[in-house]
């Protein structure tokens, strides 16, 4: 690659021009600190620049060699062990300057706090690349190595903005949210394209099937499996490990020496930090390295300071936002108090920040493939909305870290090909519990509150649907209904508590007895526990023959998928019915508004082995562009409808187009071919264990 001799030493001198004018900011706060401090004295005028550059040089010469031999344990308490040793530092370094007086230990700490503060906020204000400096060290250490960088092809970083949009993205890079992306999409560097999520359009589902190559059985962020008695959670470790062992082949995206930083499962990766199916104390994974990513970042205090006052910024910011919505009115929202504004920090920034500092170290290693996923916009547009001004704000701290990867990655040892995407979008509306003024859960808890052996009232086929024919079976005999009305009667005198095979409390909605809701976003999952298996909706309609109708009717479901033992998977609307055995429709077709794939979808969903007895999805308006999530959210995804179906891909020009992409796991095929032709080798062919063949969607 042609080198710019001109442009690296204007460059060059910009930096030291630079680190000389953060040189005299420090010495000026030293002198400040003489001038405060009872304990500190520099009593002659050139000490505090001596002091400066002598403390400048502990920093960046003898600290990295202290590192290597202090016990993680020290740094990785967010770093306050960085600032004694730094402290003592000081201290030494007050012995060997003439006249210098430090008192104690304590006012060595506070000027090790002092110093690191001013350096940092002023590193931050003059945009000092700190990551070229490195880099270009870097760069002289492996051309004085053995390795060439034409011995391997070229890496590849895939970043994710967890929650991002299609349709959001084309406004944010028109409107200048995103400069960065911007720039690539100009210049003809990249392109951008979309692609269509599964029904379950939530990370679980799109990583799992994105870095394993499959997403089967995967149902929500949460679901319950009934045959285990058990809600499985994505964001559980110990579940999110089970889950990575039921679709991990030994052959995953990552696998053959790649790194996947702060997302859910590891694809296999040799190298994890901030992974949740990879924490070592839950999942006993020794392999992982939760804590390198703390280690190398906060063992610098001048990172520290400069993420826990960002992230102080950013709860101010919350709070302000926040605020003002309420002040001002605006609908839809939700509360935003309590823990939520220093949970939004975490991973707006502190998470932010050690994901980018574990991926400079990747590209430091010249890693091949690396996965990292951003989660701060998701976390803020479930809060505040897809596109009001604090979302964008963060959009656009993430796009100014993706730049920054982009300046450092012309450095790395080898050459990189940077890849963004996004797992899924999000599709703004009042909360179902907010708009109806009671919760999905409590829907269904009124609805199967009493089991009942009569039908209620029905519809005629004009003004609706209609289902088929009942069951010709009493409620007393040896039938499921007879059974499930038996197990009813026998729960009903016994603690009504779910608990897992591990021991704990299961996060389950116990709507009625017997009946188990959980949702994920814009969709609801309904279970009848009484009875083994799937229930089929004949048996649903005996139980409980007020509940399908008035679901079915409500203004903010959309559709609901169930079986019947007569005719199969069957899509319910409020005016019309899908068989999805041959996709004949009767009456007004409920997926209409959903995309033209939404049968494919729901259908291959239909055929998994947890799938719930009802799989509701919420009301999309087309006109308005809303939904309303069965969550308190703002914004929010997790079914079909709207924005949440449409992730974003933006990849180097050079590289095939992909068409239409359909589901993760298409997703998967299109990245690992893209992969193979860049000369990566294919992973080992060892099996691990059986598991569902991706099957392409339509």
């Amino acid at each position: 690659m042609p080198r710019d001799t001109t442009g690296s030493l204007v460059r060059g001198g910009r930096v030291v021009a630079r680190l000389l004018l953060v040189w005299v900011l420090v010495a000026v706060s030293l002198h400040l600190l003489d001038l405060w401090l009872t304990d500190f004295a520099m009593p002659r005028w050139w000490q505090p620049t001596v002091f400066a550059a002598a403390v400048g040089l502990l920093s960046a010469v003898v600290w990295p060699l202290i590192m290597r031999f202090v016990p993680p344990g020290l740094v990785l308490l967010l770093g306050l062990g960085s600032f004694l040793l730094l402290g003592a530092g000081v201290l030494a370094i007050s012995l060997a300057v003439p006249y210098v007086v430090i008192g104690n230990l304590h006012t060595a700490v506070l000027v090790a706090v002092v110093v690191s503060a001013v350096a940092g906020l002023a590193s931050s204000v003059l945009a000092i690349d700190e990551d070229e400096v490195f880099f270009r060290r870097a760069a002289r250490r492996f051309r004085d190595g053995d390795r060439s960088p034409a011995d391997e092809p070229p890496g590849v970083l895939l970043l994710q903005i967890d929650g991002l949009g299609h349709d959001t993205v084309r406004r944010a890079v028109r409107d200048g949210d995103l400069p960065t992306l911007a720039r690539w999409l100009s210049t003809g560097s990249h392109v951008l394209t979309d692609w269509h999520c599964d029904w379950s359009s939530q990370t679980g589902a799109s990583v799992c099937g994105l870095l394993h190559g499959s997403n089967d059985d995967i149902l929500g962020f949460r679901w319950y499996e009934k045959d285990r008695d058990h809600v499985m959670a994505c964001a559980h470790p110990g579940d999110a490990a089970e889950i990575e062992r039921r679709h991990s082949d030994g052959r995953g995206l990552l696998a053959g020496g790649g790194a996947a930083r702060g997302g859910l499962f590891t694809g296999d990766a040799e190298q994890t930090s901030l992974t949740m199916s990879a924490v070592p104390f839950l999942t006993r994974r020794p392999r992982d390295t939760i804590g390198a990513g703390y280690y190398a970042y906060f063992a610098n205090p001048v990172n520290l300071l400069r993420t826990l006052g960002s992230a102080l910024v950013d709860v101010l910011r919350e709070v302000s936002a926040s605020t003002r919505q309420r002040r001002a009115g605006v609908r839809p929202r939700v509360r935003r108090g309590g823990f939520y504004p220093f949970a939004r920090a975490g991973t707006t920034v502190i998470v932010r920040d050690l994901v980018v500092s574990a991926l400079i170290g990747d590209m430091l290693a010249g890693r091949p493939v690396v996965y990292a996923d951003f989660l701060g916009y998701d976390e803020v547009a479930h809060h505040t909305g897809i596109e009001r001004f604090d979302a964008l704000a963060v959009l656009r701290s993430i796009d100014q870290q993706i730049g920054r990867l982009h300046r450092a990655a012309r450095l790395a040892p080898r050459r990189y090909h940077l890849v963004v995407l996004s797992d899924h979008g999000v599709t703004q509306g009042e909360a179902f519990t907010n708009r109806f003024g009671e919760s999905i859960e409590q829907l269904v808890g009124r609805l199967c509150g009493e089991p009942r052996s009569g039908r209620g009232p029905r519809r005629s086929p004009a003004e609706g649907w209609q289902l088929g024919a009942a069951v010709a079976e009493a409620s007393t005999g040896s039938g499921p209904i007879a059974s499930a009305l038996r197990a009813r009667a026998a729960r009903a005198a016994a603690p009504d508590r779910h608990r897992t095979e591990q021991g704990r409390p299961a996060a389950v909605t116990r709507a009625a007895p017997g009946v188990v809701v959980v949702v994920s976003g814009h969709v609801a999952m309904v279970s009848f526990t009484d009875v083994e298996g799937r229930v089929d909706v004949e048996t649903v309609e005996r139980l409980f023959p007020d509940l399908l109708p008035t679901l079915v009717d409500h203004p903010g479901v959309g559709f609901m998928l169930v079986r019947s033992a007569e005719s199969g998977p069957l899509v319910l609307g409020r005016d019309g019915i899908r068989h999805l055995s041959d996709d004949t429709v009767r009456g007004a077709d409920p997926l209409a508004h959903y995309g033209p794939h939404a049968a494919d979808l729901i259908r291959r969903t239909d055929g998994f082995a947890h799938c719930p007895d009802i799989l509701i999805n919420s009301r999309y308006s087309p006109a308005t562009d809303e939904a309303s999530p069965f969550e308190v959210h703002v914004g929010s995804h997790g079914g079909l409808g709207g924005g949440q179906s449409r992730g974003f891909l933006v990849h180097p020009a050079e590289f095939p187009p992909p068409g239409e992409i359909i589901g993760a796991e298409h997703l998967h095929r299109v990245v690992r071919d893209w992969l193979t032709g860049l000369g990566h080798p294919e992973p080992g062919q060892a099996d691990t264990g059986a598991r569902t063949a991706p099957v392409p969607p339509g």
